[in-house]
């Protein structure tokens, strides 16, 4: 009883231990966890085999009130799924929603540590996500390449599936430290200071997930790469290569910071990442390991004390300090004072010193080695651990699988001996029914019914001979038949059964009246028994039973003699009905006999129509493939370079093809459905063959009068189209390719001419080519002009603002006049670089053409630099008008900053049409992007002379809350947020209706669609791009055509 007492009083106490060091690890002060507090925590945990007492106190906490309680409450969470009982990731997960609470709440509130909470929280959702999924990685994550190799598996859907999952845990791991350290940097806080511990303290476990999560997205993408082609994973190494660089700065700005020095010794990762295009990387590859130093931290016996304990001890470092002047007072009480300054035993003591010093250096080295032999055994030993517990864990799935099949041999038995048992029951009721259906079964008056049946069975059989020349008529027919003939021995055996059944009720109500005449007559005979004295009525009524009895008796012998002839006569009629029976069974095997070698011969003469329709289908596949190879022969035919077409015929023929591609599919299909006919294919073919031969001819022709960039593109793509059409043609002349033949993949290129030929269409056909010359001269001139124009009025408004203002606004509308003109100057130094680079290229570009010519004949890239010209004029005047609203606080400093950006972008449209066909050698092409370098560098300085003015003329109010109640400030903190909210709708809403601006702007200008995303700064998408082996030259985006501009529509774009 004593022991058991004592028992309940030590788990009592250990209760009260974990609590109390559960409240001390999770409060409110500005301070790292102790390690000895997490260290209770997750002892509890293995103690109990779960996290139950830690979340039953932890949902107590006020969490939504305090956010450093909240960034210590998810530390020490981290800390229990790394180090505590397995089953803690269960109990985690129970309360998971909790979590995410938790981090939606501090996320949408501005306070420093709240932003830190909701990126904690989420790392811990994600966590814990992770190792529910894969329950065979541990939630420290320290696995061998085994375990991870069996998680992966051997399907590549499901590596595929892993290593975008790692990616995400690795993200959340590397924005929660990015953001920490971003603090750090930007607050006061360092990290020898209790408020950058207790930021800084969490990362260690950050920098062991990283360093593991790190070592499995190598393993896994090398594995990728092994199984998938290189483009496939493209965006996967991209994605890699960033998080290896964050990983690396990261690591970089931890192993110099104090704060980790004696905690943790964070690995040096490779100074450029993998190459995965190599398998032999992988060799050179080494897991980065992390060591945790054994320091064994000094228990304090009060634990009630609220000050946070240092967790860098400094008092090492001041040791070797304190000891010399000790060491130097040893000496002279042994040997004296030195006798007047320096002399041998200086030098001795100085040599000792640096023996003394080398000897550190060397208790240090061989210190570092034993640490990593220590941790690479324990890593070995962990390793043999968890193969030791996967052993038992398959021992003991063994022992339950033997015992499940012992258990199922057992009732397997049972069940054998049951069915015997069941065998043997219906044996006997069968035998009894057998016997019964002899003795009672009455067929003597269906016996002419089946005769005839029989005979018109006959007749029926004697017709199906007659009409086996029609083979699938005759199997129906044979079909009805047999069940007919089983629908009337049905029915002939459910008449017999109802017979029978008729017989058996009269002979159970005979025997019924037998028993009642009997019991009748024993009952007359008690009554006369008793009645001796009645005289001769009771002789009379005797004698009268007695002549019933007998009736009854004589009745009875005459039902039993009926009976037996009944019985007689049913033999008789089965004994008729099973020689019928036989003689239909051998009539109904003759029949099928020869319905076989019908079919037989059938499936012969369908075996050889469908040879004679595969063999039409090859012989037409191999005229279809000489069509197109021989279009394909003209593309590097010299003759054929004179030949030209123009785009709108190759569309028509493009658009024919893409029709007869759906044609050929609806063919394959219908081939595919019923083999025996082909002739659907067979047109298709042909007619896709020809067509596709003259797509293929005519987008070469067109490529003769095309621009570079667009001839190459057209050029390939008709290469492209004829070997996928050869590929669906070799697919369709083999048997075992016929099923997964697809005409896709040429549709795909035959859209891809369809739309190089629509966007080698002519545009701007309102301005005759004669004129674009003329045109390009006159914008370039009124860009020019309308430049001068803007400095001219810059200066205007300066001279106007130095008479109106004074101060602070006059040193504000200074600044930004001045930025303009320095603006204004850039660009009127760029239209004037980009004048003598085209005049550098229509001179080195047009023969012995004239200048008009030269412009007609690229009347695509004048139609650009027009386009350029003119929205650089527009951008200056709009600039100018915002500017002169600005001085005159009539305007936003916004639309300044707007008016930069589209002078930036307008000038970068000019310098990229005046690239286009410039010689990369040349020295004006680099004055001119000296001179767009020199563009974007006043632009950006307006932006940041605007928004430095407009800073210093807001009046920001102090924000003086003391004055207010509890309730009071709870009720403006609501408004406050109402408002956040309501701005943030009105923001959502502006953006859309941007979003739709922008988009009718491009319609209007006849950009297509995806210079359309490429303009919105989307990657467009590479199932729809070709893959070109030359650069593509840079796209040009226009300016909408607005009311200030020239009414000259704007074109698509050039290259």
């Amino acid at each position: 009883m004593s022991k058991h007492i004592d028992t309940l009083l030590k788990g009592k106490k250990g209760e009260d231990d974990k609590l109390s060091s559960i409240s001390k690890a999770i409060n409110s002060n500005e301070a790292p966890v102790k390690e000895k507090h997490a260290r209770r925590i997750i002892l509890g945990t293995h103690r109990e085999k779960g996290a139950f007492t830690f979340w039953s106190y932890a949902l107590g906490l006020p969490l939504s009130s305090n956010s450093i309680l909240s960034w210590k409450f998810c530390h020490v969470v981290h800390k229990v799924l790394r180090d505590g009982h397995h089953n803690s990731l269960q109990d985690c997960m129970r309360h998971h929603s909790n979590i995410v609470e938790t981090g939606q709440l501090w996320g949408n509130l501005h306070d420093r540590y709240g932003q830190l909470v909701a990126l904690y929280a989420k790392l811990l959702c994600t966590k814990m996500e992770f190792h529910v999924k894969h329950s065979e990685i541990r939630a420290n994550l320290e696995v061998t390449d085994e375990v991870l190799e069996r998680v992966a598996g051997t399907d590549i859907n499901n590596v595929f599936q892993l290593t975008v999952e790692v990616f995400d845990y690795l993200d959340t791991e590397l924005r929660l430290a990015e953001t920490v350290i971003r603090q750090l940097n930007t607050s006061i806080a360092i990290s020898t200071l209790t408020s950058g511990q207790c930021r800084l303290s969490p990362l260690i476990q950050v920098i062991q997930d990283c360093s593991h999560l790190y070592h499995f997205t190598v393993k896994l993408l090398f594995k990728l790469h092994a199984c998938l082609p290189a483009d496939t994973l493209q965006g996967h190494r991209d994605r890699f290569h960033d998080q290896f660089h964050s990983l690396k700065t990261f690591f970089n700005k931890a192993r110099d910071m104090m704060y980790f020095k004696r905690l943790i010794q964070i690995p040096k990762l490779p100074e450029s990442p993998p190459n995965f295009l190599h398998a032999a990387s992988l060799a050179k590859h080494a897991r980065p390991v992390v060591v945790i130093p054994d320091e064994d931290e000094p228990e304090q016996v009060d634990d009630d004390d609220d000050d946070p304990e240092p967790l860098i001890n400094v008092s090492d470092v001041t040791m070797p300090s304190m000891a010399v002047p000790q060491q130097f007072d040893i000496f002279d009480q042994t040997f004296g004072p030195a006798n007047g300054g320096f002399d041998d035993r200086d030098i001795q003591i100085e040599n000792l010193k640096r023996d003394l010093e080398l000897l550190r250096t060397d208790l240090e080295r061989v210190k570092g080695e034993a640490q990593r032999y220590i941790t690479q055994l324990k890593s070995q030993i962990n390793s043999l651990e968890a193969e030791l517990e996967e052993q038992r864990v398959q021992k003991q799935r063994a022992l339950v699988e033997n015992e499940q099949l012992r258990m199922e041999l057992e009732a397997t038995r049972r069940r054998n001996a049951e069915h015997e048992s069941v065998q043997a029951t219906f044996g006997e009721a069968e035998t009894r029914a057998q016997a019964t259906e002899q003795r009672y079964n009455k067929l003597k008056e269906k016996h002419t019914e089946l005769v005839s049946s029989h005979a018109e069975l006959l007749r029926k059989s004697a017709d199906t001979v007659k009409m086996l020349s029609a083979t699938q008529q005759t199997q129906e027919e044979v079909e009805r038949t047999k069940q007919q003939l089983a629908f009337e021995v049905d029915r002939i055996k459910q008449d017999a059964d109802m017979k029978l059944e008729e017989q058996k009720f009269e002979m159970e109500k005979l025997k019924r009246e037998f028993e009642e005449k009997k019991a009748e007559v024993e009952r007359v005979k008690g009554t006369l028994q008793s009645n001796e004295k009645v005289g001769e009525q009771q002789t009379r009524s005797m004698s009268a039973l007695q002549a019933e009895k007998e009736r009854l008796m004589h009745s009875v012998s005459e039902k039993e003699a009926a009976l037996s002839s009944l019985r007689h006569a049913a033999q008789l009629q089965q004994s008729s009905l099973q020689q019928e029976r036989e003689r239909s069974t051998r009539e109904l095997g003759e029949l099928q006999g020869r319905l076989q070698e019908k079919s037989c011969r059938e499936e012969q003469l369908q075996q050889k129509l469908l040879e004679e329709q595969f063999s039409l289908l090859q012989g037409t596949v191999s005229e279809a493939e000489s069509i197109i190879q021989d279009a394909v022969a003209k593309l590097d035919d010299p003759l054929h370079i004179r030949c030209t077409s123009s785009p709108d015929y190759l569309v028509s023929r493009a658009e024919a093809t893409l029709g007869s591609i759906d044609k050929v599919k609806k063919g394959h299909s219908d081939y595919l459905t019923n083999m025996g006919d082909v002739g659907g294919l067979l047109r298709a073919l042909t007619q896709f063959s020809h067509l596709a031969a003259d797509t293929i001819i005519n987008g070469s022709a067109t490529a003769h009068m095309a621009p570079t960039d667009h001839a190459d593109r057209l050029t390939e793509n008709c290469r492209g189209c004829a070997t996928q059409s050869l590929q669906f043609l070799k697919d369709l002349k083999s048997k075992a390719s016929l099923q997964r033949a697809d005409p896709a993949s040429i549709r795909i290129v035959v859209q891809k001419i369809l739309r190089l030929g629509e966007e080698l269409r002519p545009k701007g056909m309102d301005v005759r080519q004669d004129e674009l010359g003329d045109l390009v001269d006159k914008e370039m001139a009124a860009t020019s002009a309308a430049i001068e124009e803007a400095v001219r009025r810059i200066d205007e408004m300066m001279n106007q603002a130095r008479k109106d203002t004074s101060g602070v606004k006059l040193e504000v509308n200074e600044r930004i006049l001045y930025s303009c003109t320095d603006l204004m100057k850039a660009i009127h130094l760029l239209v004037l670089t980009s004048t003598d680079l085209q005049k550098e290229i229509v001179e080195g570009g047009r023969g012995a053409a004239t200048i008009k010519e030269f412009y007609a004949r690229n009347s695509r890239w004048t139609e650009g630099l027009i386009s350029a010209s003119k929205a650089v004029g527009w951008g200056a005047t709009q600039m100018v008008e915002s500017a002169d609203k600005v001085v005159l606080h009539t305007g936003k400093y916004e639309e300044l900053i707007v008016c930069s950006h589209e002078i930036a972008a307008s000038t970068a449209q000019l310098v990229a049409s005046s690239k286009v066909k410039a010689d990369r050698n040349s020295t004006k092409l680099t004055a001119l992007q000296q001179a767009s370098r020199r563009v974007n560098e006043m632009a950006a300085k307006v932006v940041a002379s605007t928004k430095t003015g407009q800073e210093n003329l807001e009046d920001k109010d102090t924000m003086d809350f003391s004055g207010m109640s509890l309730i009071k400030l709870k009720m403006e903190e609501m408004e406050s947020q109402v408002k956040v909210l309501e701005l943030e709708n009105q923001l959502g809403n502006e953006r859309l209706r941007l979003g739709e601006l922008r988009k009718k702007h491009y319609d209007i200008a006849g950009v297509p669609a995806a210079d359309l995303s490429e303009g919105n700064g989307l990657a467009p998408s590479s199932a729809s791009e070709p893959s070109s082996p030359k650069p593509s030259k840079p796209s040009i985006m226009r300016k909408p055509a607005l009311a200030q501009k020239p009414n000259l529509p704007p074109k698509n774009m050039f290259r």
